[in-house]
């Protein structure tokens, strides 16, 4: 089971850069291999000593991940097709969990507008429908 994570998944597994079901394979391969726990300990290591590899630096600094107004773009369907394609690839297939959560944020926070938006519209229909509706008698 040495072999089973890559230093790079183990260096992301300590970013928490990796989809849910890759940290999880990963935090359940360290309850049972040693080996594993190991490599680990060596990785911190290296890092507290201020050794890193240009992919952890990488993702470390998020450096591939788009800003939120990129996000908010994306998700007015108001990107370049290229940049839209990026960003579909960065979230569903690298899965990056923090992109996932601004995306996540912003429609949540889209959907809210979007409610009080409709609610004011609705209010001001009433308002100015008002005198023109008959009292029944």
């Amino acid at each position: 089971m040495l072999n089973r994570f890559s230093e790079s998944e183990l260096e992301a597994y300590l970013d928490e850069a990796l989809p849910a079901a890759t940290m999880a394979s990963i935090e359940e391969g360290l309850r049972h291999d040693r080996q594993l726990v190991e490599r680990l300990i060596a990785i911190n290591g290296r890092r507290d000593a201020g050794v890193h590899s240009l992919g952890e630096v990488w993702r470390r600094h998020r450096i591939s991940c788009p800003n939120r107004q990129q996000l908010g773009s994306f998700l007015l369907n108001a990107l370049p097709p290229e940049q839209t394609e990026f960003i579909r690839w960065h979230i569903d297939v690298a899965g990056c969990r923090v992109c996932q959560a601004n995306l996540d944020d912003l429609t949540q926070q889209q959907q809210a507008e979007q409610a009080v938006d409709s609610d004011q519209r609705r209010k001001k229909y009433f308002q100015s429908s008002a005198g023109l509706l008959k009292p029944q008698q």
